[in-house]
């Protein structure tokens, strides 16, 4: 089977306590409502987009992305996970690089594009973005097929000295 996008379960609440998400009950087993608690939508504010290097008032002009896409992790091995390392995948609470909040412009440009086919428009984005995609695929233990091998090289070879961490997932 090919790639859907509903094989990975996401933007799920993993505090299981905010945002209407049902959550286990007390008595039983029941499921119950979660209430409101002192997390409220963030509806105000400038939020930065990276990507293109601009300041956006408000969230409704914001997306957030998977860095590394879900078709891409799709064809880079998670295909052979199963649906929780999926889910884990889709939602990463554990590398803050895993999911980021950009213009909606450049997200959907972006689509499932590696950076062979698609980069940041902020050219001082690219180091940060490239080191990062390395980081999220080695996290994940994904492949890097050939174009994207080269594309990746060809842009870190205009980012002397920059270190990659990455904190293992699997």
């Amino acid at each position: 089977m090919g790639y859907e996008r509903s094989k990975f379960r996401h933007w799920i609440d993993t505090d299981t306590y905010g945002r209407g998400n049902p959550r286990r009950g007390p008595q039983n087993g029941n499921r119950q409502p979660a209430r409101r608690g002192a997390a409220l939508p963030r509806s105000g504010g400038e939020w930065y987009s990276p990507y293109d290097d601009r300041y956006i008032q408000g969230p409704r002009g914001l997306d957030i992305d998977h860095l590394v896409p879900l078709a891409e992790a799709w064809d880079s091995g998670a295909s052979a996970w199963s649906p929780a390392e999926r889910q884990a995948y889709a939602n990463d609470p554990g590398d803050a690089r895993a999911l980021i909040a950009v213009s909606a412009a450049s997200n959907r440009s972006k689509a499932d594009q590696d950076p062979a086919t698609w980069l940041p428009p902020a050219a001082g984005s690219r180091c940060q973005y490239v080191t990062d995609w390395v980081a999220d695929k080695t996290r994940w233990d994904l492949s890097i097929d050939t174009s994207e091998e080269a594309a990746l090289s060809q842009i870190l070879s205009h980012c002397p000295n920059t270190p990659v961490t990455v904190t293992l997932a699997r």
